[in-house]
């Protein structure tokens, strides 16, 4: 199954049709927010509380992207996170999903 078909049938079945498809490698000048919290094993956030920082290395590219876009939406609310995905592209948003998809 080609990529695309593949990447197009992933979106649909987690409800983000139309969605870009991602490029992990345009995703690497991109990644340096997400570094810094869910790069680090075991880190834990203290804002606004304390909670463990989720690892996204390995996750589905299509959950990643409707995360984000429920951060900018504001339907997660997470301070950090929406004011990370406001600033982020549509385009962006596939990007990171396929670049930490991939594994890393």
């Amino acid at each position: 199954m080609k990529k695309s078909i593949l990447v197009a049938i992933l979106s649909l079945a987690c409800g983000v049709a139309g969605a870009a498809e991602g490029n992990a490698e345009a995703a690497k000048a991109k990644v340096t927010m997400c570094i810094g919290c869910h790069g680090i094993a075991g880190y834990r956030a203290t804002y606004p509380q304390v909670f463990p920082v989720p690892k996204i290395g390995g996750q589905q590219p299509a959950y990643i992207a409707k995360a984000l876009q429920a951060y900018k939406s504001g339907e997660r609310n997470h301070p950090t996170m929406r004011s990370i995905a406001l600033g982020l592209s549509e385009q962006d948003m596939a990007d990171v999903a396929v670049y930490y998809g991939g594994g890393k």
